[in-house]
């Protein structure tokens, strides 16, 4: 995982329970990362952390909720990079362009974590997680469709159709970088070729 603290692995002292918490998503995590997409059980959790299921629900009520332990994360992960991005003095096109970049590098970061952001780990988990990463890419769509509006009031550009209609070819192909990814077992990278790519998917040219 890209952000999560990493643990010490040379205590022998119980973990806290915060720490305990991060270990499970850490090991959730890794355990996703199979090329194989093999169901996640709470007994093979379990198993590679070396305690019991109870112990596993001594800090998440279920399954569910650790993944969307995964998820909180991932939106956390992604809305701060995005947001110091556009924070930067850098114009709104060049925002736009690293914004992109920045979708595909954290999903090639994070295997297991791209299994969750197309879904592909929550089939057959409760419903709740597949609304919950819908409304992710709702929101990652709606932050490239406002930087896409900057772009046009900086006079960068000027929109042949509404704004909404570009942020949604992108994110669609970003979408579709992170199934290509998972879909090859984790060997196409997301972002093979960007530069080539967003040559023909800017619609500032």
């Amino acid at each position: 995982m890209d952000e999560l603290p990493e643990q010490d692995t040379a205590k022998k002292t119980r973990p806290a329970k915060g720490e305990r918490r991060i270990q499970i998503l850490q090991t959730l995590a890794h355990m996703l990362e199979n090329p194989a997409g093999d169901k996640i059980t709470t007994a093979g959790l379990a198993k590679s952390l070396g305690v019991s299921e109870a112990a596993l629900y001594r800090h998440f009520a279920s399954k569910a909720q650790m993944f969307e332990g995964l998820i909180e994360f991932i939106e956390s992960s992604l809305f701060g990079l995005l947001n110091q991005i556009a924070a930067s003095d850098v114009p709104a096109n060049e925002q736009l362009k690293k914004m992109v970049l920045v979708l595909l590098v954290f999903a090639q970061k994070n295997p297991g974590m791209a299994r969750v952001m197309i879904g592909d780990a929550l089939v057959n988990e409760h419903e709740r997680l597949q609304q919950r990463i819908t409304q992710l890419i709702e929101r990652l769509s709606a932050t490239l469709k406002q930087t896409l509006r900057n772009a046009a009031a900086e006079g960068l550009w000027m929109p042949a159709v509404d704004v909404g209609v570009y942020s949604d070819v992108l994110m669609s192909w970003v979408v579709g970088r992170w199934h290509g990814f998972v879909r090859s077992g984790f060997k196409r990278m997301p972002d093979d070729a960007y530069d080539a790519a967003w040559f023909t998917l800017n619609p500032m040219h």
